[in-house]
């Protein structure tokens, strides 16, 4: 029997096994990263098929329990440059052919891209308390498609790690290291974290109040240990020796929702798996009966897209399982205590005076059409030892929210505590019935109270809104802000109040568009209080009066940002620029203020704050920048992350579009390159649009020139090593100024813009007509699709990753649009570039993760794009990446899009002609040059299965371009 055969036969009996799909997307929660060898192995089904081989393996990425063998995962957890190496074996299986969806196997792009996607992260920073010590949370590189592959349940919204009892995905440190931040603005020696063992996995990092202790959690492989449950770790300090926090081995973290946090000085409430849970659910065989969904009382419920719902009383019940917690109030002297009964616990926060606990959940009865965050909510109060004081509010199921903008649940929401008192708290309600359709004044009104009240004392007004309430920044009695927009209008208000007085009336301090960011003012900073809260800085100056605050700016003008810190007066408006960026070479900013641990306002002579420097070519590095001197102190000296690329150029360019709309893009040339002597070069456009309200807030310059380059390991930028032009993030606002709405002129706006920005590449001599491509990421990739429909002229190819293209699949709104498929129907049909598959004759690679949870970018979207493109037989090409979700994680898969972007490019963009004919492991660059690409052979020598591809890639496809010469 041959291979294909076997490959037919295997497919098919597993098909009849009935499985249920299982993966583990992974959701960053603090930093991207990842570490250690891992290698991916079969898993056996119902104790029946033990192992496969890999052709049968291949046979369908879609078959989710089954994981790749030996599939490339060989990090080395140093995160250096041996990094994601691949062993090669003398004898090697030949490649299928790269055309055929059987046996696609996973690919690397050049060296020059993989060296920078492989280069070694630089560490996070937390900074103590007292900002007297700095942490350098240590991070991996990218993680191996085997931490994708793990089961997962997908429920309510949620995707759950069952093995871990947390969200899927989470990111994690390697190491914790503690430095000293000494007076002259050094670092002292690091004291390394220790004593847990080799191999950790680090998450939710926190320090005490007082800055003596940290806390965090550990976990490890599967491999490594019986259980990859987290387990909380404390550690001192000045020593840095860790220890369990529990002395028990059988609690662990409940990370579904919310962990831990610090009550005070020495304890910490912690959500831990419930001692008494047994084993979880089992799906029965036979369902109890139908599934029904029913709305007899005609009730109006308009959602978005949402994915990962609930579907049945089996998803109810293993939701419960996964997600009950038990409270446990636990000292760092090893007292520990159950606090409450076990619930499904979504937020816990003390009170600034540590006697009291804010506590939300969330219970049945749940929703087969919304996620778990318009579940029914209750929010009650108790004393910090876990005693019930009494129930703030009980809100009922929320799956009627209008889906128009501004739009929110009924009842109290935005529940807090005030950060300037000791346990007083606030909250907001909607006078609309959370509708933003329906006109009426106030439409928010914010209520405070004392935890507890006295008797007959109820709530007191606080402050009324007409627009729609966006928080407060407190400081005492005598003054507090508090901010109000409307997106329709995109109108933004900032108020100052008086909460401890009536009789001074509230008066408004800004009145203005968000849109327009010359306008902006800065927000305020704030400082820390000895409570642990934070509140508005005020600052005094010698032998003068008056009430100041610091604005802190990104300083928008027409030539980029230029940051600023302004001393402004409340009272009179006056301000003082204090400190701005040097706007001839660096770019600068205010990070946080470092002496904000003292009571009182701050004498202007004490002020020292913390601030990022980077240039076009020298990466970011921080400093603590004191007055009266204003002398700089730097405390990082980070390396270049890709020196290669340190000489790379950058420039701001603006241009115009035909409607006289001012346009920005951020234009990358590549190390060494001279116009004059090297000639136009092919080029990469990459962007994303954007809507507003006016033509002249879309033409206002966003950024600076003098931004470091980030390049992150999908970015577009990476294409600079393969000599790329790359015009990054060129402005294509949709505009609606007054009644009008933007997207029902978006594809004539989308067009004009993407010729504006074509035009403007060719005329600087940098980008060779015929050889532009246009890419993008979601948004960006719907409107990849819709340029190669309607701008045919203007492009060679393009690339669309995670989008969506039929907007009938999305009926109840998407990205700003808040109207319905049925308000709007030509606009959506006319926006869908799946409706004019039919015009696309140029060559489209659509990238997409098969675990797509980003709500409205459904795998399905690009499933059926393809379908409606080949049927017209467009050149056309589909990667389905397994295990990966709207943004794509696992070093497989990242170094197989960038290869297949790379490939694209070259055969439809460099080379470009209607006879190429690219051999799958020979890439050309840009010299000419034919370089076999040996290692995507060793990736595929060794066994690695691969993306689900599909392809339409017809030879004597006419592709080029018009000239715009």
């Amino acid at each position: 029997m041959n291979d294909r055969m076997l490959v037919h036969k295997v497919y098919h009996r597993l098909s009849l096994l009935s499985l249920t799909p299982h993966t583990l997307p992974f959701k960053p929660v603090q930093f991207p990263s990842a570490l250690s060898p891992a290698s991916i192995r079969a898993r056996p089904l119902n104790g029946t098929v033990r192992s496969l081989r890999t052709t049968a393996v291949m046979a369908t990425s879609r078959l989710r329990n089954l994981v790749p063998v030996n599939a490339v995962a060989s990090e080395d957890g140093s995160g250096g440059a041996s990094n994601g190496s691949v062993a090669s074996t003398a004898a090697t299986t030949a490649l299928e052919d790269e055309d055929s969806t059987l046996g696609v196997r996973y690919r690397l792009p050049p060296q020059e891209i993989k060296d920078i996607v492989d280069a070694p992260p630089l560490p996070a920073l937390s900074f103590s308390p007292h900002r007297d010590k700095i942490l350098f949370l240590k991070r991996r590189s990218l993680p191996p498609l085997a931490e994708l592959a793990r089961p997962e349940e997908k429920l309510a919204g949620v995707r759950i790690d069952g093995k871990c009892n947390t969200r899927t995905r989470m990111s994690f440190y390697t190491g914790i290291g503690i430095h000293q931040l000494l007076p002259d603005g050094t670092l002292g020696p690091e004291i390394e974290v220790h004593g847990f063992p080799d191999g950790a996995k680090i998450n939710f990092v926190t320090w005490s109040p007082d800055g003596r202790h940290l806390a965090f959690t550990i976990r490890f492989d599967e491999e490594e240990s019986t259980s990859s449950k987290l387990k909380v770790w404390v550690a001192q300090v000045e020593t840095g020796i860790a220890r369990p926090l529990f002395k028990s081995d059988e609690i662990f973290l409940n990370a579904v929702f919310d962990n831990f946090v610090w009550v005070n000085d020495s304890s910490l409430l912690v959500c831990t798996i419930p001692l008494s849970r047994g084993d979880p659910p089992k799906k029965p065989w036979v369902p109890f009966g139908p599934k029904i969904q029913s709305n007899e009382q005609k009730s109006i419920i308009q959602v978005r897209t949402f994915q990962d719902l609930l579907k049945d009383e089996y998803d109810e019940d293993l939701f419960d399982y996964y997600a009950t917690t038990q409270l446990v109030l636990a000292s760092l002297d090893g007292t520990v205590k159950e606090i409450g009964p076990p619930a499904i616990y979504t937020s816990m926060d003390p009170s600034p005076d540590h006697k009291y606990l804010l506590i939300s959940s969330i219970h049945r009865p749940y929703s087969f059409t919304v996620p778990c965050g318009r579940f029914p909510k209750k929010v009650d109060l108790w004393t910090a030892d876990g005693k019930f004081v009494r129930e703030l509010c009980d809100l009922p199921l929320a799956e009627d929210i209008p889906i128009a903008f501004n739009s929110v649940r009924r009842g109290m929401r935005s529940i807090n505590w005030r950060a300037d008192k000791p346990s007083t708290l606030y909250w907001v309600e909607t006078q609309d019935e959370g509708d933003a359709k329906v006109d009426v004044s106030p439409r928010d009104i914010i209520y405070t109270q004392p935890a507890e009240p006295l008797e007959g004392e109820g709530a007191t007004i606080l402050h009324k809104l007409d627009l729609r309430y966006g928080g407060i920044s407190w400081s005492d009695d005598s003054l507090a802000l508090v901010y109000e927009s409307w997106y329709k209008t995109r109108r933004t208000r900032t108020w100052v109040i008086s909460p401890g007085s009536n009789d001074v009336s509230p008066r408004i301090l800004f009145d203005r568009s968000f849109e327009d960011v010359y306008s902006d003012p800065g927000s305020p900073m704030l400082r820390r209080t000895p409570a642990g809260t934070y509140v508005l800085a005020k600052v005094k100056k010698e032998n003068e009066e008056g009430t100041y605050i610091l604005l802190n700016g990104n300083g928008a003008t027409p030539e980029g940002n230029i940051p600023f810190l302004d001393l402004f007066d409340i009272n009179t408006g006056n301000k003082e620029r204090i400190w701005k960026s040097d706007k001839e070479k660096y770019y600068e900013t205010v990070v946080a203020l470092m002496s904000d641990e003292k009571e009182g306002d701050l004498p202007i002579d004490h002020l020292k704050i913390l601030t990022s420097k980077e240039s076009k070519t020298e990466n970011t590095q921080y400093y603590i920048l004191s007055w009266p001197e204003k002398k700089a102190f730097q405390i990082t000296n980070f390396p270049h992350p890709y020196p290669q690329l340190a000489s790379l150029q950058k420039e701001m360019v603006k241009y115009q579009r035909k409607d006289g709309v001012q346009l920005t893009a951020t234009l990358y040339l590549p190390p060494g390159y001279d116009p004059s002597r090297d000639g136009p070069l092919p080029c990469l456009v990459w962007s994303y649009p954007g809507e507003f309200k006016s033509k002249e807030a879309a033409g206002q310059v966003r950024g600076s020139p003098n931004e470091f380059a980030g390049i992150g390991p999908t970015s577009a930028l990476l294409w600079l090593a393969r000599r790329f032009a790359i015009l990054s993030g060129p402005t294509i606002p949709i505009i609606g100024e007054g009644d009008d709405e933007a997207n029902d002129r978006y594809v004539e706006q989308l067009v004009a813009s993407a010729e504006a920005a074509v035009e403007e590449v060719v005329r600087r001599g940098v980008a060779h007509p015929n050889k532009i491509a246009v890419g993008g990421h979601s948004y960006g990739a719907f409107m990849t699709a819709n340029l190669l429909a309607h701008a045919p002229h203007l492009f060679s190819c393009g690339i669309a990753r995670s989008g969506a293209y039929n907007r009938t699949l999305t009926p109840f709104g998407f990205q700003n649009e808040d109207r319905t498929l049925w308000e709007a129907t030509s606009t959506y049909v006319k926006m869908s570039p799946f409706m004019s598959a039919n015009k696309i004759k140029k060559p489209i690679l659509l990238i997409h993760g098969e675990e797509d949870s980003n709500s409205g970018t459904l795998t399905m979207q690009s499933d059926r794009f393809f379908n409606a493109l080949k049927g017209h037989g467009a050149l056309c090409r589909l990667v389905i990446l397994p295990y990966e979700s709207h943004g794509y994680a696992s070093r497989e898969s990242i170094m197989h899009v960038l290869w297949e972007t790379d490939r694209w490019l070259q055969k439809y963009c460099v080379s470009h002609t209607s006879t190429v004919n690219v051999d799958p492991d020979v890439s050309k660059d840009n010299s000419g040059t034919v370089s076999t690409d040996s290692e995507s052979k060793a990736i595929a020598a060794s066994g690695g299965s691969g993306p689900e591809v599909s392809n339409t890639e017809h030879e004597g496809f006419d592709s080029l371009p018009r000239s715009l010469l």
